[in-house]
C-alpha cells in the first residue's frame, strides 16, 4: 500500500513540474486554416509538431476574417488578455495579414498599429512571434505586400520580437503558387504545409526555449 501511495505521489509531483505555456494566436482567416481540407492550417500543423515530454501546451486561436492592422490593434488585447494567466508562461503569435494594401492604409499607419500591439505586449512581458503576410498570385499587388512585409519585419526586430518571413520564400515558389491556383487563391494542404515548415524552421523552437527536434 505504501509503495502504491508513493508512486501516486511521485506522478502527481511530476505533473506539477510540467512547464505550461499558453499560446494565444491572433490574425485573419489564414490563421484559422480556411481553405485547408484538413482544417489545420499552418498553426495547427505547427502545434501538432511541437512535442516535449516536459511541456504542456495550451493554444487559443483568435482569428477574424479580412482584418487589417488597425482592427487587429483595437481588439487583440481585450481578447488575448482573457487567455493569459499568471500561473503559466504566456506567448503571443501574431499572424499578420496583407489586408492593409486593400484598405488603403499607409505603411506608416501599419507600422504604428503593429508597434502599439508589440509595445503593449512588451509591457506585459509577453514574448511575441510574428508571422508575416503570405504572397498571393497578383504580382502587382505582391509588390505592395512586399513593402508591408518589410515594414512589419522592421517593427518586430526593432522591438526584439521574432519575425518569420513567409513572403520572400513563397513569392515565386512553384508549389505555393500551384496550390493557390488550385484552391481559389487561398492555401490548401500543400500551401499550409509550406507555411508551417517556415515557422518551425525559422525560430519557433528557440522562441519557446525548446530544443530543436532531431532530423530523424
Amino acid at each position: 500500500m505504501l509503495t502504491a501511495i508513493h508512486l501516486i505521489t511521485q506522478r502527481k509531483a511530476a505533473k506539477l513540474e510540467l512547464r505550461t505555456i499558453r499560446i494565444t494566436a491572433i490574425g485573419d482567416e489564414l490563421l484559422a486554416g480556411h481553405g485547408d481540407p484538413r482544417g489545420l492550417g499552418w498553426f495547427g500543423r505547427v502545434m501538432a509538431r511541437t512535442q516535449d515530454p516536459a511541456l504542456r501546451l495550451q493554444s487559443f486561436v483568435l482569428a477574424a476574417p479580412a482584418e487589417g492592422s488597425e482592427a487587429l490593434a483595437e481588439r487583440w488585447l481585450g481578447e488575448a488578455s482573457r487567455r493569459f494567466s499568471d500561473q503559466f508562461e504566456n506567448r503571443l503569435v501574431i499572424a499578420l495579414s496583407d489586408r492593409d494594401v486593400d484598405l488603403g492604409v499607409s505603411t506608416a499607419r501599419s507600422r504604428l498599429n503593429l508597434a502599439n500591439i508589440l509595445d503593449s505586449a512588451s509591457q506585459m512581458n509577453i514574448k511575441a512571434l510574428l508571422v508575416g503576410p503570405a504572397p498571393g498570385l497578383d504580382d502587382a499587388r505582391n509588390d505592395r505586400v512586399a513593402e508591408l512585409n518589410r515594414v512589419y519585419a522592421d517593427v518586430a526586430m526593432r522591438r526584439n520580437h521574432h519575425y518569420v518571413d513567409t513572403f520572400a520564400p513563397l513569392r515565386t515558389h512553384a508549389q505555393w503558387r500551384a496550390d493557390l491556383n488550385a484552391s481559389g487563391g487561398v492555401p490548401g494542404q500543400a500551401g499550409y504545409g509550406l507555411m508551417a515548415w517556415l515557422v518551425l524552421h525559422r525560430g519557433w523552437y528557440s522562441w519557446l526555449q525548446l530544443p530543436e527536434p532531431s532530423a530523424g
